[in-house]
């Protein structure tokens, strides 16, 4: 399994669309935190949750790994064999469908959970830096609950990806509803149950001033969004297990 684990860790970070996402992860936030800086001194709107709001942003970086990591295999392998994928070059090397979609999984988490504590670093610290005193730094706590999200995330973005067999359609919904428009919140206007839906849900694990329809505990958020993510990973490696290469 180590060597396996191996494998998948060298093969995402070899993707150039993978270094994309992880680019965007690190840098995004950190530039929004420098851009919001003047406009929230300004207006005195530093609150308990500045710079991790922002790291919200940074989340298009886990969306695309947890999206090219599936959908790099499901891409053909040359014009000279259109059908043929790389998911069948890999199978033949692993066989064994539940242990290569155990090591993809894991090589996910690891590498969106480095990216996401070194964009948490570098956010909070330059939030810090642009406010002062202003500012209280968040607790150890709230910051592993920030990178536990972007695990959670990019593995909900991993197992829509397995779910459709399909990269631009998970991609584009994850990215319109945590930029354009949050379809989940205005879901939340509707019936409050949209509250547990695992983007908003998962939010409440570090996110403390704004205005949530249902107010949930963070542990609590965090085993709801884990919940969602399990149910999800299992149908998602069920069609795996059972789909033709």
């Amino acid at each position: 399994m180590v060597s396996l684990l191996r494998a998948e860790l060298r093969k995402l970070l070899g993707l150039p669309t993978a270094r994309v996402g992880l680019a965007l992860g690190v840098l995004l936030s950190p530039l929004v935190v420098l851009l919001n800086a003047p406009g929230l001194r300004r207006t005195g709107a530093v609150d308990a949750d500045t710079g991790l709001v922002e790291l919200g942003v940074g989340l298009l970086g886990p969306m695309i790994l947890g999206v090219v990591i599936v959908s790099s295999e499901l891409t053909s392998t040359g014009d000279d064999a259109p059908r043929a994928r790389q998911l069948t070059a890999t199978l033949i090397a692993t066989p064994h469908r539940m242990r290569l979609l155990v090591a993809k999984t894991l090589a996910l988490a690891l590498v969106v959970g480095v990216q996401g504590s070194v964009a948490t670093a570098l956010t909070i610290t330059l939030a810090r830096l642009a406010h002062g005193e202003q500012m209280a730094i968040p607790s150890a706590g709230r910051l592993a609950a920030v990178v536990i999200y972007w695990v959670l995330t990019a593995l909900l973005a991993y197992s829509i990806t397995l779910i459709v067999r399909n990269g631009i359609v998970p991609l584009t919904l994850l990215i319109v509803n945590s930029t354009i428009v949050s379809v989940s919140y205005l879901l939340t206007k509707v019936t409050k149950a949209a509250a547990y839906l695992p983007d908003i849900v998962g939010a409440q694990m570090f996110i403390q001033s704004s205005d949530f329809p249902v107010r949930i505990a963070p542990v609590t958020a965090g085993l709801v969004m884990t919940a969602w993510i399990a149910a999800l990973l299992a149908l998602g490696g069920f069609l795996f297990h059972r789909r033709d290469a």
